[in-house]
């Protein structure tokens, strides 16, 4: 006599849309290819997430690190995903009972796609002016590129504080244009002041900035994310404020016209203005606290947000007995459209070792950060050298491949096994790389 037929409950795995900040980091690190979005929502697919967990650490926000169990037969389809406001009532009947994903055998046969990259972590098929056109490839099927863990002696971060339905509200006390105004690169330096709402923030840490209004289908606009380029005492030391690097957008990576909707209302804010923001976000990507500790800073345009804030707050401990070495690879297309550069040239000599590379500079060969680090390998070698060096990289996803192939040339000449070297750096949460 037959048995009645088992019920296969799944656990799936689900991104909660509420907290989502769009970072686009989850896709990035999915080895199988589950994870993709489309204007509304990142969504997981069911039938090819194997549970792996390699998109759960680097997510800023936690948003990635949501599950439901349901019939295998019933899993939630991409397509209602996309339509979410909100994660679904867990379903208290089947609560519990799931099981997560399937063997990575089963989703490659399943998916087609079990073994592809193309959606890992500063994969080379990303490519983009700035990166070597030859050279060794350098761990492009890597899952995980940079370190997931913070420096031994990092603070501790705050993160999730305020979210998209319960935002805190800063007033704009500042808003400069800190490119020249001849270029087209119309990057701002943008003050917001929390009053007596507490909002603590960390060096390499970021902000969620809720632009006002409504999608063309009349969905509130989602959060977009920026990095805090203060340092944890404010821009202005003793006040509750911190200070953001926003590049207006105007086209797409087409060239195609376009206004960026959050980086257009943030430049024209006004002193007075009132912002909603979510966060503070970002665990990993934070300085050490060790006087002694040396910071390699590769940045390119507004990724030089966080290395403000590093080396804001290393100046203002300087006389407090930080001796560890600060050297900055900071890379722009002229020198007109590089911000922040007065400021950072006025910074003492033997506080920062400061590289400038411009690659549109008429009249000159195209220069990228890269080639300022080869330029300097013999100092950059001895940073690696050092056990207390930590890295960090900023800026364009096209950056990312170039700079760690100069790392790996760097150290291969200076007789390092890159490799090893490399793996040490990520586990003890000495290399971080946020490129976008």
């Amino acid at each position: 006599m037959n048995g009645p037929v088992p019920v296969e409950v799944l656990r799936q795995h689900l991104i909660d849309p509420e907290i989502c900040i769009r970072c686009n980091t989850c896709e990035e690190t999915c080895p199988v290819d589950a994870i993709t979005h489309d204007e509304n929502n990142y969504v997981v697919r069911a039938d090819a997430c194997n549970g792996c967990m390699a998109c759960i650490s680097p997510c800023p926000t936690g948003a990635i690190d949501n599950w439901r169990d349901v019939l295998r037969a019933e899993a939630y389809p991409i397509e209602d995903q996309f339509t979410w406001d909100e994660l679904p009532v867990q379903d208290d009947a089947l609560a519990g009972q799931g099981v997560i994903g399937e063997s990575a055998e089963a989703v490659g046969k399943g998916s087609g796609n079990g073994s592809g990259n193309s959606g890992s972590h500063g994969s080379s098929s990303h490519g983009a002016a700035g990166t070597d056109a030859a050279g060794p490839v350098i761990g492009g099927s890597d899952l995980v590129r940079g370190s997931i863990v913070p420096p031994w002696s990092a603070a501790k971060p705050y993160v999730n504080l305020y979210t998209h339905k319960a935002p805190v509200q800063a007033i704009v006390v500042g808003n400069y244009r800190v490119t020249d105004a001849s270029t087209q690169s119309d990057i701002h330096h943008i003050v917001l002041d929390f009053g007596k709402h507490p909002f603590p923030v960390l060096e390499g840490q970021s902000i969620g900035i809720i632009p006002p209004g409504t999608t063309a289908d009349g969905r509130p606009h989602h959060a977009r994310q920026y990095s805090v380029a203060s340092p944890r005492d404010g821009e202005r030391p003793g006040y509750n404020n911190l200070a953001l690097t926003v590049k207006r957008v105007t086209s797409d990576h087409q060239g195609h016209a376009v206004g960026g909707v959050c980086s257009n209302y943030l430049c024209d804010l006004k002193k007075g203005d009132v912002v909603n923001v979510m966060g503070p976000f970002g665990s990993t990507f934070l300085m050490p606290n060790h006087a002694d500790s040396h910071l390699l800073m590769i940045c390119t345009g507004t990724g030089a947000a966080p290395m403000r804030a590093m080396t804001e707050y290393r100046r203002r401990r300087r006389l407090k007995g930080a001796t560890g070495k600060l050297m900055l690879f900071f890379g722009a297309r002229t020198q007109g459209e590089l911000p922040y550069f007065g400021p950072l040239l006025n910074l003492p000599k033997d506080f920062i070792d400061t590289n400038l590379a411009f690659s549109r500079t008429p009249g000159q060969p195209k220069r990228y950060v890269q080639d300022a680090m080869r330029e300097r390998a013999a100092d950059v070698a001895a940073l690696l050298r050092h056990e207390h060096t930590y890295i960090y990289v900023c800026g364009l996803k096209g950056m990312e491949d170039g700079v760690l192939q100069a790392l790996q040339s760097i150290a291969g000449e200076a007789g390092l096994d890159w490799p090893a070297l490399w793996q040490r750096l990520k586990t003890e949460g000495r290399l971080h790389l946020e490129t976008y």
